[in-house]
Formats: structure tokens, C-alpha cells, sequence
């Protein structure tokens, strides 16, 4: 987590939104105290596209259980 004084970020703004847009969590402090938090913006997924990755998942995790179940014990 990166805890950076808004007097500080105000000269870096661009890299401290490039953190938080890969992951990173970014605090604002005043203080010493948190005062903001940068996040990325989550991208908006339509429902249809939402329904193909469930789908994907679900086929993938059952070739996944058939693979184990048909495994002898060891």
C-alpha cells in the first residue's frame, strides 16, 4: 500500500493513478492520516458477456472435477 501526503502527491499525481490502475493501493494522507484512496475504475461488463464468462468457467471446472473423479486413490 502506498501512503503518500497530499501535499507530495500533488507532483505526482500521474504515477500515483498509474498505481492504483494496476492493482496498487494508493492512500491520500493529511497529517499523516488517510484522507483518500485512489481506485481504478472497475470497467463496465454487459450482461451478455458476464453470462459467456460464467459459462466458460463452469465448463472449465467441470472437465477439471472429471479429471480428478476418474483418478484412482493413491
Amino acid at each position: 500500500m502506498l501512503s503518500v501526503p497530499i501535499h507530495q502527491a500533488k507532483g505526482q499525481l500521474s504515477e500515483l493513478i498509474r498505481a492504483a490502475e494496476q492493482g496498487e493501493q494508493v492512500v491520500l494522507t493529511r497529517h499523516g492520516k488517510p484522507v483518500v484512496r485512489l481506485a481504478a475504475e472497475v470497467a463496465h461488463v454487459d450482461q451478455a458477456e458476464r453470462e459467456r464468462v460464467a459459462a466458460q468457467a463452469l465448463t472449465e471446472l467441470r472437465a477439471f472435477r472429471a479429471a480428478w473423479s476418474t483418478e484412482e486413490p493413491r
